[in-house]
């Protein structure tokens, strides 16, 4: 294992005074966090599993951009389980941008909701037969959860690869 990299850890941030404005930006936080586990890691240990699971961090982020296209832009995903794979084709830097570009693309969206209550806005397709949209609120909610708990993993993943540690 390479020597340890401390990083600062960096607080949860203090947001506007809005449900939307706290939501926005914890999700934000929770994003910028995420990326930076996985810029910069080395190959091919970016994408070994570590742990029983297969559970690799180029494929954490890979997953990450999917569920981001999915949620808020009603992208259709018919096997969750492959997400969870870069292609072995696919850099670090590949994976990290295609991610901040899905984050760009959901946030254009999302500067466009001003009621939480409504459902998130989607292309005809999107949403596929009978299902509708979620609520903006409830996408917030569920995507902080899911970049949250995918964050954990990364950190503990990225400890593991090069000694990497803080947010």
């Amino acid at each position: 294992m390479a020597t340890r990299d401390r990083r600062r850890d960096t607080p949860p941030p203090r947001t506007g005074t809005s449900e939307a404005e706290t939501l926005r930006g914890f999700l934000d936080y929770l994003r910028t966090s995420v990326a930076a586990k996985v810029e910069g890691a080395p190959e091919p240990e970016v994408r070994t599993a570590a742990v029983r699971s297969g559970t690799n961090l180029l494929g954490l982020l890979n997953h990450l951009t999917y569920v981001e296209r999915a949620i808020f832009l009603g992208d259709q995903v018919t096997d969750w389980q492959a997400t969870f794979s870069a292609a072995p084709t696919d850099s670090v830097a590949e994976v990290v941008a295609r991610y901040r570009t899905a984050v760009e693309s959901a946030n254009a969206v999302l500067d466009g909701c001003t009621d939480l209550a409504a459902p998130v806005p989607r292309p005809e397709s999107g949403s596929g037969p009978g299902k509708p949209a979620p609520s903006v609120r409830w996408a917030l909610t569920h995507m902080i959860e899911e970049t949250g708990r995918h964050a954990g993993h990364a950190d503990i993943l990225r400890e593991l690869i090069d000694g990497t540690t803080g947010r």
